[in-house]
C-alpha cells in the first residue's frame, strides 16, 4: 500500500524529469542550448510579479478542465467533452453578465451559477445516452463538442452581438477581475477565478472520497455489474458523473470570460482547455490536488515557452514536445513502475 502511494507521486514526477530530458536532447540536436532555453522558461514563469501572475491566470481554467477530465475518470467516464462544456459556460456566463442587472458580487456568483448548471445540463445529454441507451460517451461528447462550439457562434451573432466579432461586454458588477490582486502582479490579469478553482479542488476530493455519493460514483465506474447487484442505481449514477465533470467546466468557462475577457469571442475553432485538461488530468493521476500540480506544469511551461522564444529564439514548440514526452511517460507508466521495482530491489529496499 505504502509503494503504491509512492508511485502514485514518483512516477509523474519521474515522467517530468524524463521530459524534460528529451526536450534537452532535442534542443541539442536542433542547436540549441537547453540549459539557456529552461533557464528562460523559468524567467518567464517567476522572472517577475507580472509573470507570475500571469501564470497563475493561465493555469486557472486548465485546474477546472483538469477536474472535469479527472472525475469522469475516477468514475469509469471518458469525458471528451470538456471542450464543449467549457463553451457552454462561457456563453452562459457571458449572457448573465451582458444581460441581467444584478448588484455586485451577487452577478458574478449568479454567473458562474448559470454557467454551471448550464455546462453540467449539457454534459449530462452525454450521461444520459450513456446510462439509458448504452452509447458510448467518447462519441457523444466529441460530437457535443462542435454542437457548443457552432452553437456559441451562432447565439453570440443573432442576440449577444457587440461591436466586433464577440459578445457584449460583460457589466462591471459581474466581473471578477480583481483591482488589489492586478496590482499585487504588476498588472497581471490573475483575478478571482483562482480562488474558485483551489475551493473546487477542495469540493472534488470530498465528493469522491468523504462522501457515499462519491463511493457510489467510484464503484459504478471500477464494476458497474458488481454495483447493481449491491443495490446502487448505476443509470443514475453514470448520469450524475457526467454532470457534476460538467460543471466543473462550465466554471472554467466563466472565470474565463468573467475575469480575464470580459466577453466571448466569435471562434472559428476550439479554445485547447478542454483537450489541454485530459493531459493535466493525467499528469495529475486523476486526483484532485494533483491536478494542481499538472495544471501548474502544463500552464507555466506553456507560458513561460514565448519568453524562451523571445530570448533564445528556440521555438516554443520545443516545450510543446517537452509536455508531449511527460504525457507519453506518464501514459507509459508501467515502465517507470518496473524501473523503479528493478532500483527499488537493487537497493533492498
Amino acid at each position: 500500500m505504502q509503494t503504491s502511494r509512492w508511485n502514485a507521486i514518483l512516477v509523474p514526477v519521474l515522467a517530468v524529469i524524463l521530459g524534460l530530458l528529451v526536450g534537452a536532447v532535442l534542443m541539442l540536436l536542433m542547436g540549441y542550448d537547453p540549459i539557456a532555453g529552461y533557464s528562460s522558461v523559468f524567467q518567464g514563469i517567476f522572472g517577475n510579479s507580472y509573470f507570475i501572475g500571469e501564470t497563475l491566470r493561465a493555469v486557472t481554467p486548465l485546474i477546472f478542465a483538469g477536474l472535469a477530465v479527472a472525475f469522469a475518470f475516477r468514475t469509469g467516464l471518458f469525458n471528451i467533452g470538456v471542450e464543449g462544456q467549457f463553451i457552454v459556460g462561457q456563453l452562459a456566463a457571458a449572457w448573465v453578465g451582458a444581460s441581467w442587472d444584478l448588484p455586485p458580487g451577487l452577478h458574478a456568483a449568479v454567473a458562474v451559477l448559470v454557467a454551471m448548471v448550464a455546462a453540467g445540463v449539457y454534459a449530462g445529454i452525454a450521461g444520459w445516452l450513456k446510462a439509458r441507451l448504452g452509447v458510448h460517451e467518447v462519441i457523444t461528447t466529441i460530437m457535443l463538442n462542435y454542437v457548443a462550439l457552432f452553437g456559441s457562434n451562432y447565439v453570440i451573432r443573432t442576440m449577444l452581438k457587440g461591436a466586433t466579432e464577440r459578445s457584449k461586454d460583460i457589466l462591471p458588477s459581474a466581473s471578477l477581475q480583481s483591482e488589489w490582486l492586478t496590482n499585487l502582479f504588476e498588472g497581471a490579469r490573475i483575478n478571482w477565478g483562482l480562488l474558485l478553482a483551489l475551493i473546487f479542488v477542495l469540493i472534488s476530493y470530498w465528493l469522491l472520497m468523504k462522501t457515499t455519493t462519491g463511493y457510489e460514483l467510484r464503484a459504478v465506474g471500477f464494476n458497474p455489474h458488481a454495483s447493481e447487484y449491491a443495490g446502487m442505481n448505476v443509470p443514475k449514477n453514470i448520469f450524475l458523473a457526467m454532470l457534476v465533470s460538467g460543471m466543473f467546466a462550465g466554471i472554467g468557462g466563466a472565470t474565463d470570460v468573467l475575469g480575464v475577457n470580459g466577453n466571448m469571442a466569435i471562434s472559428a475553432g476550439f479554445t485547447g482547455i478542454g483537450f489541454d485538461g485530459i493531459a493535466v488530468a493525467l499528469i495529475g493521476n486523476n486526483n484532485p490536488f494533483g491536478v494542481i500540480f499538472g495544471a501548474l506544469l502544463f500552464g507555466g511551461l506553456s507560458f513561460g515557452a514565448d519568453n524562451m522564444q523571445r530570448v533564445e529564439g528556440i521555438p516554443t514548440e520545443s516545450i510543446q514536445i517537452v509536455i508531449s514526452m511527460v504525457i507519453y511517460f506518464v501514459a507509459a507508466s508501467s515502465l517507470i513502475k518496473w524501473l523503479l521495482g528493478k532500483f527499488r530491489r537493487r537497493q533492498g529496499v
